[in-house]
């Protein structure tokens, strides 16, 4: 198997099982392994080393004389794994890439990467596994250095049973963990248990497992328990030979961004319940004099639902378009229009007397997109208006009347002076004589 320090895989969705290989044939009790740089191990069906190459006993940092012979699980962090792959050789005839972490001597450990084929003795037909180990440093290095430069991004490996390889700076950063705390852990400790237990993670995981890649935003969990909204990226690790190995884990802190579209939004509909607030028509008119929104109050003065008077010109729903639409171009010539005099046409047949108020909108740029447009109704003030002058004619009649009658009596009352002065003059003549 090949080591590969550092760079280690993990996470789960099963491989569909494989045919097992037919094992290839040697010459002598024992496979060779001295030929080659990379570390080789020969083991017997037992579990005990059969033989070593030089690469070997410096990886391993035990000579060969107690090397061979001895448990070749021992040499592993976690024997019971080391066993497991071992049992895998022999059943499926091969394995690739299988993680397990090395224990050397001097207590160092080493992560890596096997990759083993089962071969099988000429002269004794028994089955051996060869096991690889090749340990790239200036990969690994190179690799190390991509992960960690990294410190937007947190970048986790793991392997087909979800523990963590491979930590980068945007992990700690983003979760509070140091490589040392989470190496070798479950990638549950990452997850709110909500989205564990209801399987959101595992879907996830089989995606990736099946497509390559898989997206999705989740809440995540950091190390003090607090918690962040994530976009993760999940995408599948394969072997050199196209086999799934684990997984690379990619998330970024979107929490911020959550937050401002959660306040987008709620400007949005706060604007929203403004405009439908409004009794009066509110209409938003494009360049083109085309209708882009209105509100609850237009649909009612209109008698038009919102679907149909979207995309509409706005000068039809008016007795006088021609009017209607030099309205519409003074706004863009003078950047507003008030009191602008206009009748709406109801479908129905009625009429509502409005004055326009208009003014362009921009967008952050200083971009004349359309013109927002507020319709006041002034048909009960028309109305009010007209009873007040007929009122008003009324009492000017009256008082016409009044004057009339006032000229008559006056007229009647001096010809009644004059008659007595009259009579009065008759009677002194009269009484003279």
């Amino acid at each position: 198997m090949t080591i590969r320090a550092g760079d280690s895989p993990n996470n789960k969705p099963a491989a569909a099982p494989r045919r097992r290989r037919p094992a290839k044939r040697t010459n002598g009790s024992k496979v060779t392994v001295q030929a080659g740089p990379d570390p080789l191990v020969t083991i017997g069906p037992e579990g005990k080393i059969a033989d070593v190459n030089e690469s070997a006993v410096k990886m391993i940092g035990v000579d060969r004389e107690h090397l061979v012979g001895a448990d070749f699980s021992d040499y592993f962090t976690e024997p019971d794994r080391a066993r497991a792959g071992e049992g895998q050789v022999f059943s499926q005839g091969f394995i690739n890439d299988y993680p397990l972490i090395l224990r050397q001597t001097d207590g160092e450990l080493i992560r890596v990467l096997y990759t083993a084929p089962v071969y099988q003795d000429a002269a004794s037909d028994a089955p051996y596994s060869k096991w690889q180990l090749r340990e790239f440093s200036e990969t690994r290095a190179f690799l190390d250095n991509i992960l960690q430069s990294s410190t937007k991004y947190s970048i986790v490996g793991m392997d087909l049973d979800h523990r963590i390889l491979s930590w980068n700076k945007g992990a700690f950063r983003n979760y509070g963990y140091s490589a040392d705390e989470v190496i070798g852990r479950d990638t549950s400790i990452l997850n709110v248990p909500a989205d564990v237990e209801s399987g959101a993670v595992d879907r996830l995981l089989a995606t990736a497992y099946k497509d390559g890649l898989a997206e999705e935003k989740f809440e995540r969990v950091r190390k003090d328990g607090s918690r962040f909204t994530a976009s993760v990226v999940m995408t599948r690790r394969d072997d050199s030979l196209g086999h799934p190995i684990g997984f690379l884990l990619m998330s970024h802190d979107i929490s911020e961004t959550r937050l401002a579209e959660e306040q987008l939004r709620s400007a949005a509909q706060y604007a929203r319940s403004l405009i439908e607030a409004s009794r009066d028509p509110l209409v938003t008119i494009s360049a083109e004099g085309k209708i882009t929104d209105v509100n609850q109050a237009t649909i009612r003065v209109t008698g038009v639902d919102r679907e149909h008077l979207i995309g509409t010109d706005f000068s039809d729903y008016f007795t006088e378009p021609d009017r209607a639409r030099e309205g519409h171009r003074q706004v863009f010539a003078q950047g507003f229009v008030t009191d602008y005099p206009l009748t709406i046409r109801h479908v129905g047949g009625g009429l509502t007397d409005v004055l326009y108020n208009g003014s362009v909108y921009k967008d952050a740029s200083g971009n004349v997109l359309g013109v927002f447009a507020a319709a006041r109704d002034v048909t009960a003030q028309k109305q009010a208006e007209s009873e007040v002058a007929q009122q008003r004619a009324r009492e000017l009649e009256r008082l016409a009347e009044l004057e009339r009658f006032q000229k008559l009596t006056v007229g009647r009352e001096l010809r009644m002076i004059e008659l007595k002065k009259e009579i009065k003059a008759l009677r002194a003549a009269a009484g003279g004589e």
